[in-house]
């Protein structure tokens, strides 16, 4: 789908994303997973959401972010996420906040396809570290520097999950 510019002047054209796409047309491997930005910084005043498909269990190491909340939707397929101290399943329809400064971390757990909305409000760096990362179509290095560097803190390893 393309920008549709029935809107007033100087207000964000509406936007349409198609299943399955990406809204710059471009491809994010993380090895695990792919990544499709559905809205990205300049289309909404600051907001990054992503979709993220899983076709293999796992997920990223624990962190926090220094500057952004954090919103999980579970679409398809059951995660399981930490934050802080609480451990939580989610199935689809199921969402999550995580709340900047709290640790987190989250793994798909499925047995097929897996998939989930992501939300980073504001987006900060988000966008430059998935464009980033996604280079090497591997999950995130644990290098403590290329997190910082995207304003978070790694804090430890990926959940441990059955495979």
């Amino acid at each position: 789908m393309t920008e549709i510019q029935q809107v007033p002047a100087g207000l964000p054209p509406v936007l349409g994303v198609a299943a399955g796409e990406d809204r710059f047309g471009e491809h994010r491997g993380l090895g695990i997973s792919t990544i499709d930005f559905k809205v990205s910084p300049q289309d909404s005043g600051g907001i990054l959401i992503l979709e993220n498909t899983f076709h293999a269990k796992g997920g990223p190491a624990r962190h926090l972010h220094y500057d952004q909340d954090e919103w999980f939707y579970a679409v398809e397929g059951e995660f399981i996420l930490e934050v802080g101290t609480e451990r939580i399943r989610l199935q689809p329809g199921d969402s999550l906040l995580a709340p900047r400064k709290v640790p987190h971390v989250w793994a798909y757990v499925g047995d097929a396809r897996g998939r989930m909305l992501i939300a980073f409000m504001p987006a900060g760096k988000m966008a430059a570290f998935f464009r980033e990362v996604t280079k090497a179509n591997a999950m995130p290095p644990q290098d403590p520097a290329l997190w910082r560097a995207h304003g978070m803190e790694l804090l430890g390893p990926p959940l441990s999950v059955e495979t």
